[in-house]
C-alpha cells in the first residue's frame, strides 16, 4: 500500500509538473506571437505613414512606446546616425536592433532651403538721434577697416541682446523671418564680406551690417522615430 501511495504521488507530481511546464510553454509561445503580430502591425502602420500630421496622430496613439518626430539639420548634426539618415529618400526606413528593442526611423520629409547668414550692430532710434547714430556707424565702419573685429565691435556697440554672441544671426530662412530687418537681409544682394547700413525707420531701428557668409542650400529632413520593445 505504502509503494502504490509513493507511486501515486510521483505520477501525481509529474502531472503537476508536465502540465505546468505545457502552461508555462503555451505563455511563452502566446507572448512571442504577440510581440511578433504588434511588431507586424507597427511596421505595417508604420508603412501607412506619409505626412507629418499622421506622424503626429502616431504618436499621440501609440503613447506606450517611446516615439517622437524630430529634425536633423545637416549644417547642425553631424553624428553617423544623422549623415546614414540624410542618405535616405522621403518614405524609406531604417530600423536598428538592440538586445530588448527596436528601433525604426522613417523619413517624413526631405527638404532643402536657402539659408542666409550676417553680423549685425542694432543702434536704438529711440535712444539716440539719426545723425547721432550715422556718425557712430561711420566710426564704427573706419574701426572695422583698421582691424578691429566686427564681433568685437557689436559686443561693445549693439543695443540688442544678440551683442554677447557678436551680432551673428546664426543660419536663418524665410520661415525663420519675423521681422522687417530679417527680410530686408534676404532680398539685399551684398558680396560677401561687405559692411552696410540697414534703416528700418518704422521702428526707429537701425543697423551697421556684416555679411559673414553666402546664402547656403542646407538639406533638413523631419524623422518619425519609433522604439519597440521586443
Amino acid at each position: 500500500m505504502k509503494t502504490y501511495n509513493v507511486v501515486k504521488n510521483l505520477n501525481l507530481k509529474n502531472f503537476k509538473y508536465n502540465t505546468m511546464k505545457q502552461y508555462l510553454l503555451t505563455f511563452i509561445f502566446s507572448a512571442s506571437l504577440l510581440v511578433m503580430n504588434a511588431q507586424t502591425s507597427t511596421e505595417a502602420t508604420l508603412s501607412s505613414i506619409e505626412t507629418h500630421e499622421q506622424a503626429k496622430q502616431f504618436v499621440k496613439d501609440k503613447y506606450a512606446f517611446n516615439s517622437k518626430i524630430f529634425t536633423f539639420n545637416e549644417a547642425k548634426h553631424k553624428t553617423q546616425l544623422a549623415k546614414t539618415l540624410f542618405k535616405l529618400e522621403k518614405g524609406q526606413v531604417k530600423s536598428e536592433k538592440a538586445a530588448s528593442e527596436k528601433i525604426l526611423y522613417k523619413i517624413l520629409e526631405k527638404t532643402k532651403n536657402t539659408y542666409h547668414r550676417v553680423s549685425y550692430i542694432f543702434l536704438d532710434g529711440n535712444e539716440y538721434s539719426l545723425e547721432s547714430i550715422n556718425t557712430l556707424r561711420e566710426t564704427l565702419i573706419k574701426k572695422y577697416n583698421n582691424g578691429i573685429p566686427f564681433n568685437a565691435l557689436a559686443n561693445q556697440y549693439s543695443m540688442d541682446n544678440n551683442a554677447n554672441k557678436g551680432g551673428d544671426t546664426g543660419w536663418f530662412t524665410t520661415d525663420d523671418v519675423n521681422s522687417e530687418f530679417e527680410s530686408t537681409l534676404i532680398k539685399d544682394n551684398h558680396t560677401l564680406d561687405t559692411i552696410y547700413n540697414v534703416d528700418i525707420n518704422s521702428t526707429n531701428s537701425y543697423y551697421l551690417v556684416l555679411k559673414t557668409f553666402a546664402p547656403k542650400d542646407i538639406t533638413e529632413i523631419k524623422v518619425l522615430k519609433i522604439v519597440e520593445p521586443i
